[in-house]
């Protein structure tokens, strides 16, 4: 079992900029692909971005594009969401989570039902 911790959460004004961890430990998670998921109050939770076990392939929300980048550290077992421009449609709590299927080096869960694992989420605050 991967457990993850995510941090780097807060309170930023509109314009500013973040950067979320995420530090697994347990099972090594470097065959899996890992995302990042946000939930907003009375909205569903919804993939931000996710990255291939391998790092070689990204994909993002529309809403996100050019402002958030994926990363990951496969030997030091973290991934990292930079956020910049925030916006204040972007204040969720923001999830980390992994997808333990592997369907080849460029495999992209596209739901959030296929994570497998989460993190206890990362409140980040958007204000005007």
């Amino acid at each position: 079992q991967v457990q993850l911790v995510e941090s780097g959460g807060g309170l930023v004004q509109a314009g500013g900029s973040l950067r979320l961890s995420c530090a697994a430990s347990g099972r090594t998670f470097d065959s899996h692909a890992m995302g990042w998921l946000r939930q907003a109050p009375g909205k569903e939770r919804e993939i931000v971005a996710v990255i291939s076990w391998n790092g070689g392939r990204s994909t993002y929300a529309n809403s996100v594009k050019g402002r958030f980048t994926i990363s990951r550290d496969n030997a030091k077992n973290t991934v990292s969401l930079e956020m910049n421009n925030l916006k204040p449609e972007d204040t969720a709590v923001y999830y980390c989570a992994g997808d333990e299927d592997y369907d080849g080096p460029d495999y992209i869960p596209t739901s959030p039902m296929q994570f497998d694992y989460w993190g206890q989420g990362t409140q980040v605050t958007v204000s005007s």
